[in-house]
């Protein structure tokens, strides 16, 4: 079973089982992702992957991110994850191993078809900022009614405060503020079908961030 993968987000569509029954699916390019590290227990303390995914141009690297995939690059370039003169990648993250996990090599390609025969998927992104947003859009309120003297205040949260005792307003109290923008994950989405030849998967039902976000997938309950 794979361990995990990274991707991008492309957009949403619908397609067709064999009853007829329309199927609205997000589309994700997933990988090809380059293996740059393994972590071990020996050395740093837990068991871990480390994949990169998405080519960024050498121009646009530090030395540390050209330095990090120096003595890698050739090979990802043969296998055609990294195009010619392109330098590192955009999106790194590390996936924990358990201790019944096959401990892949650096320089392995993962890709979409290490998918195959899973059923559900947990997929975590950065989900669409909304700026700042009063409590009827972040946190679904009602609002106050409008009946006869109820002036300028129907999307207002109503009373935040307390009487003389305790005298205070608690934290965490919903109100009005900064919405979205924040990590995400969707559990148990449904993986709908797999397309090895174009890195794609299609996801049943919505995914976190807007079209082009960089997302991480797992399969659910591997860890």
């Amino acid at each position: 079973m794979a361990v995990g993968l990274l991707g991008c987000k492309v957009g949403m569509t619908q397609v067709y089982d064999a009853a007829g029954a329309e199927i609205p699916v997000t589309v994700i390019k997933a990988g090809p992702c380059a293996l740059l590290q393994v972590r071990t227990q020996e050395k740093d303390g837990y068991e871990a992957v480390q994949l990169g995914f998405g080519a960024k141009p050498r121009r646009l690297c530090s030395q540390s991110e050209s330095g990090h995939v120096a003595g890698l690059l050739p090979g990802f370039i043969e296998k055609s994850v990294l195009a010619d003169g392109d330098g590192s990648f955009r999106f790194i993250r590390e996936f924990r191993l358990s201790a019944g996990d096959a401990k892949p090599d650096v320089g392995d390609v993962m890709t979409v078809a290490s998918f195959e025969g899973v059923a559900h998927i947990d997929i975590t992104g950065i989900s669409k900022g909304r700026g700042f947003a009063g409590v009827m859009k972040r946190h679904n309120f009602g609002g106050v009614c409008a009946s006869h003297g109820v002036k300028k205040v129907h999307r207002s949260g109503g009373s935040t405060g307390q009487s003389t005792d305790p005298g205070k307003v608690f934290k965490g109290t919903k109100m009005p503020g900064r919405m979205g923008g924040k990590q995400s994950t969707v559990r148990r989405q449904k993986l709908v079908s797999i397309d090895a030849e174009k890195n794609l998967m299609l996801v049943r039902g919505a995914v976190p961030g807007f079209s082009g976000g960089y997302i991480t997938i797992r399969p659910t309950n591997c860890h």
